[in-house]
């Protein structure tokens, strides 16, 4: 259903009438006229006056029925006492319409009821939620999960965008918990999977269609393997208009990002000749960084500035500047933005602080009313500025990096951009971009992804985020990045409860996370469960080469760190490979007797460096085996310096007959196991002490955006992304 299709034309003047009225739902029959029009298969009913007209339709219908209250005031039936099943006979029927009034009476005495309404009752089938809401962030949302009365309970349920296409609507059946019960438990036959997608798309495209539906409870609905039928169904309205987000299109964005990143001429506003002003860090970053631009120092009491002329004004400034970096007070702000804007200057960087994380809303609003009027696109404010290190640019206060590599980061906070900076220089991480975004009150994370995406020097991107200002436009970007390079992000605000005061099922089941969760997971990206795991993926999904396929084999000098490796490989979504009978044969080979081949393969720990070369060697040689967790553990018999040469020689060799498969290391001993960790990261191959998890969780990582790519056992497709 497209917008202005038949189905909308039926339903928009019904829902418009509604909210012009007041009214913050559909009453039980507009409720049915909806479902129809949208082909939502619904059991037969009618709205009872008296107990006579519920028994005249009960009749009609057939027993046994079910009765339910019909407030537009009473949304949550049962817990008003307003429902009652397997009503048989005339009798019972005029008993529950009674007691249903009175119940409903009890529970909210200022409700108007409108009547009771008497159902069809449809039994057998599973019990699930189709339903949508309405999301600050990602706007119209469809749900699926597990329904009844219980919903809330198990919470289980997914999101996705609306609308849906047919193959996303199947997608989502299989994203649940209990999807196995869906293809049928214990003899039972399994749901018409067809139908229920087809529901899905017809809510979703509902949804998607008629803005004034904020919310869409379709529960429960019962499934089988004959189709479906929605035995309840509640539409919340609301008269609030749809955010509106400003777009831009990709050539527009690219055309901005790339004079912003790679700038021909740079203006320092509030530029100093003083140390420890942010305008002297900002200048002396540039210049000892080796930026080889002009650099422009603005300030209207200096002559000159780091051996450099300044400017009284960037309207004074003779050659072409690509981008404004702010140093100034967040209260001179909007006038040198307007200056900047006469000047042409297409893009600025607002390192102040002040604005809307103060509570100075009005300011920061100011600032984006200059900046489109004259078209200047601009990071922050409230940042610590950016790095591009293959332009050797460094326009921040902060110190400065040159480190070249293939990952860009991004982070929202300004700690956590500090963070980032001391890990890298820790890990000895090369970075193409390290970039605050602040307030975002212009460019923001989908903006940056459009750049990076065509950007030959960035091959991995990691985000850290406490919001998105348009969700749609990020997954839209994300989704099309995330094929060829991986998009890690880490999410702040895990927590949160989300909204408040949901009025229904599906809004209440639409915490935040549990929404950025899944369409992050649909779109492809990578989601870090805390900041050190966004570095460390950062860090190693570069390096690790695809994956062919899910076979995961480990090694391990000990059965303790080989259990813990295996539980890992479980919490990651790693598949232990089941081992074939002639390779458990050519394993048994180098293991003595009292060790164990099977998966994990436990060479046990008095076993020389032999051990450890043949057993690797097997592996990486073997073609049913896709990616390798080595276990080591300290033994003066096999120095962890002795292990680290061997087993970076091992894959070198593997690697020169065109062999790549991912290999993670989990060393465990004395504290010489630091110093092969390093040896072996300057080899290509992640390796960590004393842990048995964090190994594992970078080639689950590696494997959750392998798969989402598309890329397993597609070796083609891999070669830009990791380097093969």
């Amino acid at each position: 259903m497209g917008s202005g299709s038949g189905e909308a034309a039926v339903v928009r003047p019904l829902l418009q009438a509604a909210v012009a009225a007041g009214r913050s739902s559909l009453g039980a029959h507009e409720a049915r006229r909806v479902c129809e029009a949208n082909g939502i298969p619904v059991p037969q009913e009618g709205v009872a006056t008296s107990p006579e007209q519920a028994v005249l339709l009960a009749e009609r219908f057939g027993y046994p029925v079910v009765a339910k209250v019909v407030s537009a005031q009473i949304l949550h039936k049962t817990e008003a006492g307003g429902v009652r099943v397997g009503l048989r006979s005339a009798a019972e029927v005029r008993a529950a319409y009674r007691e249903i009034l009175a119940s409903a009476g009890s529970y909210a005495p200022s409700a108007r009821v409108d009547g009771v309404l008497v159902q069809q009752m449809v039994s057998g089938g599973l019990e699930v939620i189709v339903g949508a809401t309405t999301d600050p962030t990602f706007g119209k949302l469809v749900a699926f999960g597990v329904g009844g009365v219980l919903v809330e309970v198990l919470r289980d349920v997914t999101f996705r965008l609306a609308p849906l296409g047919h193959a996303d609507a199947l997608g989502m059946l299989d994203s649940i918990a209990a999807a196995p019960v869906l293809a049928g438990v214990r003899g039972a036959a399994p749901v018409n999977r067809e139908a229920l997608a087809s529901l899905l798309v017809a809510v979703s495209r509902l949804v998607a269609d008629c803005p004034e539906l904020a919310e869409v409870d379709l529960n429960p609905v019962l499934a089988d393997e004959r189709g479906v039928v929605a035995v309840d169904a509640r539409f919340l309205l609301s008269s609030e208009p749809p955010p509106v987000h400003q777009r831009f299109a990709r050539e527009e964005i690219l055309a901005s990002m790339r004079r912003l990143l790679r700038p021909r001429g740079v203006a320092v506003i509030g530029a100093s000749a003083e140390q420890g002003k942010i305008g002297n860090s900002v200048m002396r970053n540039l210049v000892d960084g080796g930026y080889g631009g002009e650099i422009y120092p603005v300030n209207p009491r200096a002559q000159e500035i780091l051996g450099r002329r300044a400017y009284a004004s960037v309207e004074e400034i003779p050659g072409e500047v690509d981008v404004a970096v702010f140093a100034i007070p967040a209260k001179l702000v909007p006038g040198a933005l307007e200056e900047v804007g006469r000047k042409g200057i297409p893009t600025a960087v607002l390192i102040p602080s002040g604005f809307a994380e103060t509570g100075n809303a009005e300011l920061q609003a100011q600032v984006q009313e200059v900046a489109r009027r004259w078209g200047v696109r601009f990071l922050g404010p409230n940042i610590y500025g950016f790095y591009y290190t293959p332009e050797k640019l460094c326009a921040t206060f902060c110190t400065p990096y040159d480190v070249k590599g293939p990952v860009a980061l991004s982070s929202q906070s300004g700690g956590i951009g500090m963070a980032i900076l001391g890990f890298a220089r820790s890990a000895h991480l090369g970075v193409s971009a390290i970039v605050g975004l602040g307030n975002k009150a212009d460019v923001d994370e989908d903006d940056l992804l459009t750049f990076f995406e065509e950007d030959d020097a960035t091959s991995c991107i990691a985000m850290h985020m406490e919001d998105l200002k348009d969700g749609r436009a990020f997954l839209e970007v994300a989704k099309r990045v995330s094929r060829m390079k991986p998009v890690i992000v880490l999410k702040a605000g895990r927590t949160s409860a989300g909204a408040t005061a949901a009025r229904s099922h599906t809004g209440a089941l639409a915490g935040d996370d549990k929404v950025y969760d899944d369409l992050f997971r649909a779109a492809g990206v990578v989601r870090a469960p805390g900041l050190r795991d966004m570095l460390e993926y950062a860090r190693c999904l570069p390096m690790l080469p695809t994956p062919a396929g899910e076979h995961v084999v480990i090694i391990t000098g000990a059965g303790g760190s080989g259990v813990l490796l295996s539980d890992a490989c479980v919490d990651n979504g790693l598949s232990l490979m089941t081992m074939p009978p002639d390779l458990d044969a050519a394993f048994r080979q180098f293991i003595p007797p009292f060790g164990a081949a099977g998966n994990p393969v436990d060479i046990t720990g008095g076993e020389p460096p032999s051990t450890y070369r043949a057993t690797i060697e097997l592996a990486l040689e073997d073609e049913r085996v896709h990616s390798l967790v080595i276990g080591y553990w300290h033994t003066i018999i096999t120095p962890p310096m002795v292990f680290a040469e061997l087993l970076a020689d091992v894959v070198e060799a593997a690697r020169a007959k065109g062999i790549r498969k991912p290999v993670v290391a989990s060393l465990a001993g004395d504290v010489e196991v630091e110093a092969a960790c390093e040896a072996l990261f300057e080899h290509g191959i992640p390796a960590y002490p004393y842990t048995t998890e964090t190994p594992v969780a970078v080639l689950g990582a590696k494997y959750r955006w392998a798969r989402a790519a598309g890329l397993l056992g597609d070796r083609g497709a891999r070669q830009e992304s990791d380097g093969s």
